[in-house]
């Protein structure tokens, strides 16, 4: 997969305070009636969900004093949360928060092209987007980026070179970009547009397995995945690819499981000591082989996923562990129209099982050719041709 596509969700599962008024629901009838109440965590073990919460009211607090003092309200509440233990809180300016969550809803600012460290001082075009300012300007992947807006660009981070693509967040804004193809060196200036996330892809392999890359959990992702497993041929079997997926946001997490389950349990969580749980839509397709190909990167909205399909028997995993980020998080606006996300509480999976800082082990561990092997294990519960 390309490395630093323009738009690339960060690594945390936001839960929009709407999201969670119309999706979750209390735990505790139905997960009774399911055995699938939270266990206990082992003697000695501070259970997660009383880790490092941040109390929301003290840093409201303290950004409304630094302001009073003339100092930055943003500055001095990223200090709180450094201080707090929180290790997934993070501070955004208002304008940053604004196009974080425009890019959960599937859409970002730029001009439509991935970038990848191809050796030492060497930034290449890895991936163009059909349509985008980019393509239209005929860039090709390949294709060596030396400069934007005059910065060289060689020395900078893939992150760094994305941030530069991605400017300001206004669409119609300019951006001068200097190229190489081969011998020949030339600028090209492009106008950043607001542009659809691409983060469901679907391909039929030869053998007849459909092959689903989920790269985040963006709105509208959940209903993608469910879409492809209703066209996909009877008895053909799935290879979800969640490997590199950052999360996202829950409900689509949940939409996407509810492709493989008929309702149920997808996941219990806490938000300060109450508990709730995800579900699954009924309806889904409970028949159909499904291998889910997992790694460190697996995060998140994707390990919760991954957590419902394997505890409920829905799926073979395979690959490498996967991150071990089960943080719940929501957003608190600061007086100074920051916005703060903290660490308000754990998920688990239907099995009970905490992910934050633990990952979820492969039922296949594999370091190399993990699509191969995936793809025979897929063959061996029936679904290959």
């Amino acid at each position: 997969m390309p490395v630093g596509p323009e738009f690339c969700p960060r690594p945390r599962g936001v839960f929009r305070g709407a999201v969670l008024a119309l999706v979750f629901a209390a735990v505790l009838a139905a997960a009774a009636v399911t055995g699938s109440l939270p266990r206990q965590e082992p003697a000695g073990t501070e259970p997660s969900s009383r880790r490092a919460l941040v109390d929301r009211g003290a840093l409201n607090r303290a950004a409304a004093e630094a302001m009073a003092d003339g100092k930055s309200g943003k500055q001095a509440a990223e200090e709180f949360v450094s201080r707090s233990g929180d290790r997934w809180g993070a501070v955004y300016g208002p304008a940053e928060y604004e196009e974080f969550e425009q890019a959960l809803d599937g859409s970002y600012t730029g001009v439509g092209l991935s970038a990848r460290k191809a050796g030492e001082g060497r930034v290449e075009i890895s991936r163009v987007r059909a349509g985008g300012p980019a393509a239209r300007a005929g860039l090709r992947p390949g294709d060596r980026l030396v400069t934007v807006d005059g910065r060289s660009v060689g020395s900078l981070s893939v992150s760094e070179v994305v941030s530069l693509l991605r400017g300001d967040g206004v669409p119609g804004s300019a951006v001068v970009l200097g190229v190489e193809r081969g011998r020949t060196a030339w600028t090209v200036s492009l106008r950043r547009a607001r542009l659809a996330t691409e983060d469901v892809t679907v391909r039929r392999l030869g053998d007849g397995t459909v092959l689903i890359k989920v790269a985040a959990f963006t709105k509208g992702t959940g209903e993608r995945v469910r879409k492809a497993v209703r066209q996909a041929r009877p008895g053909a079997g799935v290879l979800l690819d969640l490997r590199g997926n950052a999360g996202g946001l829950v409900a689509e997490a949940a939409v996407a499981a509810s492709a493989f389950l008929d309702g149920g349990l997808v996941a219990t969580y806490d938000v300060e000591g109450e508990q709730r749980a995800v579900y699954a839509q009924s309806g889904g397709d409970t028949e159909r082989p499904v291998v889910a190909l997992i790694d460190g990167g697996t995060m998140s909205a994707a390990e919760l996923l991954t957590g419902a399909l394997k505890d409920r028997g829905r799926a073979v995993t395979v690959g490498s562990r996967t991150f071990g980020k089960g943080a719940v998080q929501m957003p608190s606006t600061l007086p100074d129209g920051s916005v703060a996300e903290l660490t308000v509480g754990h998920y688990r999976t239907p099995a009970g099982h905490g992910v934050d800082g633990r990952g979820i082990t492969p039922d296949l561990a594999v370091s190399e050719r993990a699509e191969e092997r995936a793809r025979t294990v897929l063959s061996g519960l029936g679904g290959g041709s």
